[in-house]
């Protein structure tokens, strides 16, 4: 099946085989509800979209960012927006971030988390 035809849930299950360094990073302290308590999912398709994590309960959605993010600012801000409307707040945070400052992104997530 070509990329073009997957279904969003098709999609949403190569992409948790094939997540990402930052995004195995960030899914080796979630996962589990191994930050204080709080359950996240990964891969989770919202509406036409695929989010990297998503905690539902504080309506919380985390991105991972890669330099591919720089030339699509007006794609990502069109999907915030979607995601929004849809009851959700955006994190955002970049791979570099996450690959050299792992706490200090956790702390971020934490911080939104609460902020719920």
């Amino acid at each position: 099946m070509s990329l073009a035809m997957e279904t969003p849930l098709i999609r949403a299950r190569r992409l948790r085989r094939d997540m990402s360094p930052p995004e195995r990073k960030v899914w080796a302290v979630l996962r589990a509800r191994g930050l204080k308590g709080w359950k996240f999912r990964r891969q989770v398709p919202v509406g036409p979209f695929i989010v990297d994590f998503m905690c539902k309960e504080a309506g919380l959605v985390i991105e991972i960012d890669g330099d591919s993010h720089d030339a699509q600012i007006a794609y990502d801000k069109r999907r915030d927006g979607y995601l929004r409307a849809a009851g959700y707040r955006v994190l955002r945070l970049t791979n570099e971030d996450v690959m050299w400052e792992l706490e200090a992104s956790m702390r971020l997530v934490l911080i939104a988390l609460e902020g719920s």
